[in-house]
């Protein structure tokens, strides 16, 4: 009867075991997952927010274009900026409108 319930004892501490491992494992995969996925928003933000804080100002643009461009960059009228959609089946022009929020 001992031999049975030592038996059993062992049996249903190897069956945890190894089920606790499997699961820290999957958990241990998602929160890998989460973090790639976490570095990657974070490498592209660094770089959309250095874009934003040095082409955002328009006193930076002037200099640029002074520096850079010299004559090659033109002022155009927003109302002259059309959008231009292809699908399969048609294809439209639409003017490009600013939305404030």
């Amino acid at each position: 009867m001992k031999k049975l319930f030592l038996a059993f004892v062992i049996f249903f501490l190897v069956l945890s075991t190894a089920i606790i491992k499997n699961t820290t494992k999957q958990i241990e995969d998602e929160i890998f997952i989460v973090k790639e996925n976490t570095r990657i928003l974070k490498s592209e933000f660094e770089n959309v927010s250095l874009e934003y804080d040095y082409l955002s100002s328009s006193e930076r643009l002037l200099e640029y274009q002074t520096n850079y461009f010299e004559d090659e960059l033109i002022q155009k009228n927003l109302n002259d900026i059309k959008i231009y959609y292809i699908s399969k089946d048609t294809n439209k022009i639409q003017n490009f409108k600013i939305i404030k929020e």
